[in-house]
């Protein structure tokens, strides 16, 4: 178990020099996410405090301290919200829809800058939704849903999304931490094989060890109903594609995810059970 150092909130003036004393490498995972129902004025500028400003403080500093490379983890939100026909690449223009994701993307730029400016070494990684144990949101409420045998409308939806367990995640970082040439890149990460909803509910079911009752509903209809309901963007993401080529970390850091989508979901329904 490493120290723990406090810092109290992140911004552009936290103070890391403690944090920071003998440090060769940095992870920077820190961000505001995850806001559902944001009730600030100036939801952009909210964001910009954190994961902008934050961000780019932290790096300064780090530059300071003497630290090598900082690997810092944003978002495949910068890319964009959805893909139609191919999927998203490293190569692609940014396109963030949200103030999360413009935040985000800004910072990617300002450690761009910083790493020109300082020498310090920069690796990006975008994730796209990133489950395992301790997930939230979305993916543990349809965990709890398929748990209670609920019935559940998804059985037609074939979409197709990358996802991420978090132990491919962390071991894609410390790749990006060690492999020399990494520096200055940028990496899009998944698990590989991007599913639909529908086969996510069937492989959690099974890990969950019940029976998958979901059943065929016409999109159109549920999209039309959610509509009604102010439910869009949550159907959206039932439904819509998202699917992100990661064969960059392969081809350049022979990186391949050491877990499959079967494996992370069985971890992760076993933290399930556990916290019931």
């Amino acid at each position: 178990m490493g120290t723990q150092i406090v810092v109290g909130n992140v911004d552009g003036l936290t103070d890391w020099q403690n944090a920071l004393k003998d440090t060769d490498l940095l992870f920077h995972l820190a961000a505001r996410v995850h806001v559902m129902k944001d009730v600030s004025t100036d939801p952009l500028a909210e964001f910009r405090k954190v994961n902008l400003h934050g961000t780019e403080n932290l790096a300064r500093q780090a530059a300071s301290a003497g630290v090598k490379r900082l690997v810092y983890v944003s978002s495949i939100k910068v890319n964009g919200e959805g893909t139609e026909e191919s999927p998203y690449s490293e190569s692609d223009a940014a396109d963030p829809q949200d103030p999360y994701g413009i935040s985000k993307w800004e910072a990617e730029q300002a450690l761009h800058r910083i790493s020109q400016e300082t020498g310090l070494e920069v690796v990006i990684v975008r994730p796209p939704l990133v489950y395992g144990p301790g997930v939230k949101g979305n993916f543990i409420s349809l965990f709890k849903a398929i748990d209670k045998g609920l019935p559940l409308p998804l059985a037609g939806a074939r979409n197709a999304r990358s996802l991420v367990y978090v132990g491919n995640l962390v071991d894609a970082l410390i790749t990006c931490a060690t492999k020399a040439e990494a520096a200055g890149q940028t990496y899009l990460v998944s698990d590989g094989k991007a599913v639909s909803t529908a086969e996510l509910v069937s492989e959690i079911a099974r890990a969950l060890g019940r029976k998958d009752r979901s059943f065929y509903f016409p999109p159109s209809i549920l999209s039309a109903v959610a509509g009604l309901l102010g439910k869009t963007a949550q159907v959206d993401r039932l439904f819509g594609s998202l699917r992100v080529d990661s064969s960059k970390l392969g081809q350049q850091l022979a990186w391949t995810p050491p877990y499959t989508l079967q494996q992370g979901l069985a971890e992760t329904a076993r933290w399930y059970h556990q916290q019931r």
